[in-house]
Order: structure tokens, then C-alpha cells, then sequence
């Protein structure tokens, strides 16, 4: 008994997961800039730095809570789902800053429509992330949880708008496009960014099982 009460409980998860989700934001607002200013190599230098800053950030707090799982006794929620949680939205910064980095690696010189529509869905699939993560503290009440598992349904639309602007992408760019160097280029920068929603809808399916399970 002593032994259990010497051990750290519960700790700070959910403000870790808050902290993890502002990161994420930070990292597609800023993608959003860098694909809004791209024809501006300062701003676009600058708008690349704050999508790894936040990626790093994001990296730090992951970090922390895969240290916490192991430090503390008792978890507010099952330890799998703790881990599966943050490593999925760990996978959702991560996303962003290859999408950054590849624009660079493969010296993409212009945005297409296709790539602002997807980065816009992106990023609206980053903010109702935030959104449904701020709720995981609170889901024992019953409108919040109905509130939470909403904002889930409304990641799986913006998935789905995703997938559709996808396929219209990948049509288009095939028919359009005479340069097959640039074909490959585009093709991997629109997958990339598809599949940043892909992964949004994948953390709101574990956040679907977190509230099932404990609301």
C-alpha cells in the first residue's frame, strides 16, 4: 500500500495531449503561410523554420508522455490508449514537416490549386483535432462526450472532402501535366498532404475508443 502511494498518479496527460494538439496547429498554421507565401523565399524560409519548431516541440511532449506512462502508478485512462494517442498525433506533426520538406527536396517552384485546397482541409482537420483532444479531461460528462465524438464525425467529413480533392488532383495532373518529372513531384507532395487528414481521422478514432470506453 505504501509502496502505491510513493508512485506519481494520474500526472499531467491531458495537458500534455493539449500541449501536443496546440503544436500541431502551430505546425499546419504555419504550413498554410509557407503555401500562402510561397513565392517569397524569405517568408518561405521563415514559414518552413516555425513548421519544424513546432514538429520539435510537438516531438518534446511526445517524449514526455511516453516517460510518463512508465513513472506513473495509476493513469486516468488505459496506458494503450495514452500511447496510441500521442504517437498517432506525434505521426500528424510529422506529416506536416515531411510535406515541408519535400516542397524544399523537390524543388517545387509554384502551389497548385490542388495543393491550397488540401492544405487548407489539413488544417481544419489540425484545428477540430485541438478541438476534440481539449475534451478528453472532461468526457465523464455526457455532453461533452457527445460534444467530443461530434467533433470526430466532423475530422471523418473533412477526410472524406479530402479524398475527393485527391482523386480530382491526381486526374487532373495526369491529364494535364506534360512534364512526368513534374508529375512525380506533385503526386508525392498531394499524397503527403492527404495523408495528414488520413492520420487527423486517425487520432479521432482513438479518441472515439478513449470516450466509448470511459464516458
Amino acid at each position: 500500500m505504501l509502496f502505491g502511494k510513493l508512485l506519481p498518479r494520474e500526472g499531467n496527460f491531458f495537458e500534455m495531449f493539449n500541449q501536443h494538439a496546440d503544436r500541431i496547429v502551430e505546425a499546419a498554421q504555419a504550413f498554410s503561410k509557407l503555401v500562402a507565401n510561397y513565392a517569397d523565399v524569405g517568408l518561405r524560409a521563415k514559414y518552413n523554420q516555425e513548421v519544424d519548431d513546432a514538429e520539435r516541440a510537438a516531438d518534446r511532449v511526445t517524449h514526455d508522455v511516453n516517460k510518463a506512462i512508465h513513472i506513473t502508478f495509476i493513469t486516468p485512462i488505459d496506458r494503450e490508449q495514452i500511447h496510441s494517442l500521442i504517437n498517432t498525433m506525434d505521426d500528424v506533426a510529422d506529416l506536416i514537416q515531411d510535406s515541408a520538406e519535400t516542397m524544399a527536396l523537390y524543388d517545387i517552384h509554384h502551389m497548385t490549386e490542388e495543393i491550397t485546397r488540401l492544405t487548407d482541409l489539413s488544417l481544419r482537420c489540425c484545428e477540430r483535432l485541438r478541438d476534440a483532444v481539449k475534451l478528453l479531461d472532461h468526457i465523464a460528462d455526457q455532453a461533452t462526450a457527445e460534444a467530443a465524438l461530434k467533433t470526430c464525425e466532423e475530422i471523418d467529413r473533412l477526410e472524406s472532402d479530402a479524398d475527393r480533392v485527391m482523386r480530382t488532383a491526381m486526374s487532373k495532373l495526369f491529364r494535364e501535366e506534360p512534364d512526368v518529372r513534374e508529375v512525380i513531384k506533385l503526386k508525392a507532395i498531394y499524397e503527403l498532404l492527404e495523408t495528414i487528414t488520413d492520420k487527423c481521422e486517425d487520432v479521432a478514432n482513438v479518441i472515439e475508443g478513449i470516450i466509448l470506453e470511459n464516458s
